[in-house]
């Protein structure tokens, strides 16, 4: 019997900040996501599962870290992490390398979402604009968080922006 391919569910993104309380307070005010775990400290231990996985992922070279789980309206994870050693300002944006690059959220009314990131310390990278002008109202923008973590917000959904049918060649 051959294994027949089927898409996987997207389950949660991890994104490192440098503090995590202040991260909380954005996703939870600006983003409106769900606060699932409130931060709490992991210490690197062998005794326990949690520390243990966390060795196997990291390595040795850490002692502990702030961890929180949010949930978008949709039920996809975000694990804010925030380690005490680690770098604290962004890397500097640069689509051209190989990585995650940005992630992508929903907004049927995406002036009042941007505005509201830059109230809480974002920015606004490029003018919101339009997929289809004058053929559809599918309109996107790239922001960034308070901590410099580049995101898009569409104001439809994925499948309906690039299915067949959307928009003409």
């Amino acid at each position: 019997m051959k294994d027949t391919a089927y898409p996987r569910s997207f389950s949660h993104i991890g994104i490192t900040v440098p503090d995590i309380h202040k991260a909380v307070e954005f996703y939870q005010e600006v983003m409106g996501w769900y606060v699932i775990m409130t931060p709490s400290t992991v210490k690197k231990e062998r005794e326990t599962a949690i520390g243990q996985m966390c060795i196997d992922v990291f390595g040795e070279d850490w002692t502990e870290f702030e961890i929180a789980h949010l949930s978008t309206s949709d039920g996809i994870g975000v694990e804010l992490f925030s380690f005490p050693g680690g770098v604290k300002e962004a890397p500097a944006f640069n689509p051209f390398n190989t990585g995650l690059f940005h992630f992508c959220v929903q907004d049927s009314d995406i002036e009042a979402l941007t505005n509201k990131i830059v109230e809480y310390g974002g920015k606004q990278r490029m003018p919101i604009r339009e997929y289809y002008p004058n053929e559809k109202p599918f309109k996107m923008v790239y922001v960034e968080d308070p901590f410099g973590i580049v995101f898009e917000i569409y104001t439809h959904s994925y499948e309906l922006t690039y299915s067949s049918g959307a928009y003409q060649s």
